[in-house]
């Protein structure tokens, strides 16, 4: 939506049937309509991206963003030691709460910083920042382990000169992840909404805004200062 069809900023649309997702849940819209993209994109690239499993150790560059944090706490339920990286030293405190067990500020390559925590290089690696951090990720990861890239925060969408034979360490594994609704069970959606309600999980909303500040949603967001997901509700949503 937004992209292949119109309806991003719409209060009704229609959308392919194979992008609906049954639930139920008392939870209120402004929690309900931060979820479905986040965790599918979330539950996708730990799933098929990366294949995570517990006990594992997992790097996540770009941590408080929305799919970052989301991702966090999802390895986090699944028993997994996670670093998480921010460019803002004030968001540390944030990420700990969600169970990040080491955060380390984004302000340059990372990989040695993350090799004193795991000397021989995490197990898993998501890129949710991009091309520019892709290499670093590469030499943060141990010999067969993988790293995911699935989002472009940095908004550079391509990699110049790259030389996979050169570029990527040996034994090193490189996927991505683009998939959609799909590739989130409705099962794994309801249990989720279900831990929400109950409390042993976390829906990370930074903003809840009014449709008609779309303008002021978009100037949060090119910012960084959300601090986790934008949601807008209609006024249906405001009122349910």
């Amino acid at each position: 939506m937004g992209r292949q069809f119109d309806g991003g900023y719409a209060e009704l649309t229609c959308v392919p049937v194979r992008q609906v997702i049954p639930f139920t849940s008392s939870l209120p819209w402004s929690v309900l309509g931060a979820v479905p993209e986040m965790l599918q994109t979330a539950y996708g690239s730990l799933t098929v991206g990366l294949d995570i499993q517990p006990g594992q150790t997992l790097l996540v560059r770009g941590a408080t963003s929305s799919v970052g944090m989301a991702a966090a706490v999802l390895a986090k339920r699944k028993g997994l030691q996670v670093i998480g990286t921010t460019r803002n030293p004030a968001s540390a405190d944030r990420l700990q709460e969600l169970g990040v067990d080491h955060v380390l500020v984004d302000d340059g390559p990372l990989a040695r910083a993350v090799r004193e925590i795991v000397p021989d290089g995490v197990d898993a690696a998501l890129d949710l920042v991009g091309t520019p951090t892709l290499m670093d990720c590469l030499h943060a990861t141990r010999v067969h382990g993988v790293v995911c890239m699935s989002g472009m925060l940095s908004n550079q969408w391509t990699l110049p000169d790259f030389y996979p034979t050169g570029d990527i360490p040996s034994g090193v594994r490189l996927t991505g992840y683009t998939g959609d609704a799909t590739d989130l069970p409705a099962a794994v959606l309801q249990r989720f909404l279900d831990d929400v309600a109950a409390g042993t999980a976390t829906v990370p909303i930074g903003k809840v805004l009014d449709l008609d500040e779309v303008q002021e949603a978009h100037r949060i967001m090119e910012a960084g200062t959300a601090g986790g997901k934008i949601v807008m509700v209609t006024a249906s949503g405001r009122s349910s």
